[in-house]
């Protein structure tokens, strides 16, 4: 290769963007948030507190719903999931 050819002067350059990456507005927003209120990070104990409810809720739900009333749910959920338009092909 010649020095003049734009193969040559290209070769060992790496195309790059002039401006750094804009960072992502919520997480920018979410860090001004803690650092003007200086709030803490979680509690692991309402953390496991709240996990726990989590895990309690669809069991007591279930237990006070009737028979007829979970299969009428169980049907509609099933309906929706089968209505989901299926992809070209």
């Amino acid at each position: 290769m010649t020095a003049g050819s734009p193969r040559s002067y290209r070769s060992g350059m790496v195309k790059r963007s002039r401006r750094p990456a804009e960072p992502d507005v919520n997480e920018m927003a979410f860090s001004i948030v803690q650092k003007a209120t200086g709030e803490p990070e979680k509690n692991p104990a309402a953390v496991a507190l709240g996990r726990l409810g989590g895990q309690k809720g669809g069991l007591a739900r279930a237990k006070k719903l009737s028979a007829a009333k979970r299969r009428a749910i169980a049907q509609k959920g099933a309906a929706a999931r089968w209505k989901k338009k299926k992809p070209n092909g």
